[in-house]
């Protein structure tokens, strides 16, 4: 057995991030600045995008979006119940009503096929997931919603660094993303929305710092012009210099950290080749580059005889981390108990809820590492 625990993910910080993050904590002026105007540049540069505002968090970037584009009592809002569940509580907390597609059974993302079906003429927004580090196939999706006059938000907490058809995700439509520390880069928490609808993003711009008419950090008086106006009532989600100014080191490392994370994930594959009672997610046959920000494996519960949570449990006796990415929300209590959702619903999204895991995978780690991943699960499946 491994001696010391290995974490499922762990942020790499160097010590010239941390001295970034000192020179700004000594600078004054430690709150929405300098840093995150270049932060919000260099994204966009990244990404192609054509432009990005910084938030504090992928939550709170979705927020606004949805807030920007008057989702409200009435309306309908497309999502897979295969994500993380802020998009979810977010649309029912605006008195939207979510509307559940399920996903690919090997890709675990949404599609045209499964999307379509769903429209009504209450439908204001679709919201696909790029998942585990993959993209969703955006073409099929985009000439869909662009055919029925519907909204297109991507989410993209995922895919730092994702590319689709040889473009980055976030250079076309609005796109959220995350850096969570467990993300492919992280600001510590934090996340930005990019998109090429200029007056959209000008109002989310206004929405993540209480509705004013100009951000915290004004690039013309360099500070929070004291005339400024309430143009609508907003949020508090700006993003601070702190987190921004690491968030300039992590993305000049994001590239690199994401060929780590590749080279990983492809011992992963050739390894778990001769277990497959532990087979990964499928890889889409569109043209895409993959980010890795999760390693997903589906546990054959029916062959091993012990279930998905109980496998977990098993590894973590190994001293092997995992995550949970994620449990289907239509099936959570609240969900179950006040909008009536229940299994069979969605069967490929509840088949893989019930099965998938998420090993070890960060930049850090080393081949050695995956080989103790490899280990602990034929100990625990009683292989070789």
């Amino acid at each position: 057995m491994r001696e010391h625990f290995l974490p499922f993910s762990t942020p790499l910080i160097s010590e010239d991030e941390i001295a970034a993050v000192a020179e700004v904590l000594r600078s004054g002026w430690i709150t929405t600045g300098p840093n995150g105007a270049k932060f919000e540049a260099a994204f966009t540069a990244y990404t192609g995008a054509a432009g990005s505002v910084a938030v504090c968090s992928a939550t709170g970037g979705m927020h606004c979006v949805l807030q920007a584009l008057d989702i409200g009592p009435g309306d309908e809002v497309i999502t897979p119940s295969m994500t993380w569940v802020s998009t979810v509580n977010l649309i029912c907390l605006l008195g939207a009503a979510p509307v559940f597609a399920d996903i690919d059974r090997d890709t675990l993302m949404v599609s045209r096929k499964t999307i379509e079906p769903l429209i009504t003429a209450k439908t204001k927004a679709i919201i696909p997931v790029h998942y585990a580090g993959a993209a969703a196939d955006m073409d099929p999706i985009r000439a869909l919603a662009a055919e029925r006059g519907i909204a297109l938000i991507e989410d993209a907490a995922h895919a730092a660094g994702t590319e689709y058809k040889g473009e980055r995700i976030g250079k076309k439509g609005t796109v959220v993303f995350s850096f969570h520390p467990i993300k492919n880069m992280t600001t510590g928490e934090g996340g930005m929305v990019c998109s090429d609808d200029s007056e959209l993003l000008a109002k989310i711009k206004s929405l993540k710092f209480h509705g004013l008419g100009v951000d915290a950090f004004d690039r013309q008086t360099h500070g929070r012009a004291p005339q400024a106006q309430v143009l609508q009532p907003g949020f508090k989600y700006n993003l601070t210099d702190i987190a921004a100014v690491l968030g300039l080191g992590q993305l000049a490392r994001l590239n690199g950290f994401n060929a780590r994370r590749t080279e990983l994930a492809e011992l992963y594959r050739e390894k778990l080749a001769a277990i497959p009672e532990a087979a990964p997610l499928g890889i889409p046959a569109y043209e895409q580059l993959h980010a890795w920000h999760l390693f997903i494996v589906r546990l054959d519960t029916e062959k091993v005889g012990i279930n998905r949570d109980e496998f977990m449990a098993a590894l973590k006796e190994q001293n092997i981390g995992t995550g949970l990415h994620f449990r289907a929300v239509h099936l959570q209590k609240y969900y179950t108990e006040h909008l009536g959702m229940k299994r069979g619903m969605l069967p490929d999204t509840e088949w893989n809820s019930d099965r998938i895991l998420s090993l070890p995978l960060c930049p850090s780690m080393l081949d050695s590492d995956v080989d103790d991943v490899i280990t602990a699960i034929k100990t625990v499946l009683k292989k070789g």
